[in-house]
């Protein structure tokens, strides 16, 4: 018998069968395409995002379950959201921005309230989900890659960087058997990237297309297949798992 005909005589079901996937900011770029590809993978999908009209747009391209409008960096909000749902399986938080500029220039107020808003999120979605995410399920944040080598203007990120490891390895142990676990990015082509960068983005694309190692730019795609591999790897908890096409060992 051929490899191909083997291929096509042995059926997988899909990982995610049954399964429920929360994404917390799923209208766009990573979360958008990890509720594309758990809903190909079998899941439900529940999106959140901030804007109504670009959610009821998401939700209906993956058929989602059920969405909700809120500002997932309000603790008030995020708890009101888990309260009224029933179990999931699955809760991957993609919401928020990082903050770049000098010291010299630093809002701090507003540099206050955004590295609370990094930090204590995990924290707020942790305890708001412990008792809605089925044992062994997970619990998937997402952070970054570049804050991790110092430079000018990365003070912020840089800090956030080096604390969510720590984190998340911690409520790993706190909230076991439920997963928790960090993918860590590096430059991906989102729309988000795309309105920090402006007319630098497409720069910025080439200058990584003929460095990175893997000869090519990072996209959600890239990102939503690792946050679908961690959801259904149930030996995968406390760790933080770097995509970012070889960026860090990369000259800036």
């Amino acid at each position: 018998m051929s490899t191909s005909t083997i291929r096509s005589v042995i059926q997988h079901e899909p990982e995610l069968l049954d399964q429920t996937v929360v994404v917390i900011g799923g209208s766009a770029g990573i979360g958008f395409e990890t509720a594309r590809r758990a809903r190909a993978n079998g899941a439900k999908v529940i999106l959140t995002a901030r804007n109504s009209e670009r959610l009821k747009h998401a939700a209906t391209e993956v058929d989602a379950l059920s969405t909700a409008a809120f500002d997932a960096t309000d603790p008030v909000a995020l708890e009101r959201f888990f309260r009224n749902s029933s179990l999931v399986d699955h809760v991957m938080v993609t919401a928020g921005r990082p903050y770049y500029g000098r010291l010299i220039e630093m809002d701090l107020p507003k540099v206050r309230d955004l590295v609370g808003q990094h930090l204590l999120q995990a924290l707020y979605v942790a305890r708001s989900a412990i008792d809605k995410v089925r044992p062994g399920g997970t619990l998937i944040f997402v952070g970054g890659t570049g804050g991790r080598r110092p430079a000018m203007g990365m003070s912020i990120a840089g800090a956030v960087t080096a604390a969510l490891p720590t984190l998340i390895a911690n409520l790993a142990l706190e909230i076991a058997p439920i997963r928790v676990n960090l993918i860590a990015a590096g430059f991906v082509d989102t729309p988000l990237s795309a309105e920090l960068l402006g007319d630098q983005l497409e720069k910025r694309r080439e200058q990584l297309r003929t460095t990175l190692p893997i000869g090519r730019v990072v996209g959600p795609v890239d990102v939503a297949a690792l946050a679908v591999h961690l959801m259904t790897n149930t030996a995968l908890t406390g760790a933080t798992y770097d995509i970012d096409g070889g960026q860090q060992f990369v000259a800036e």
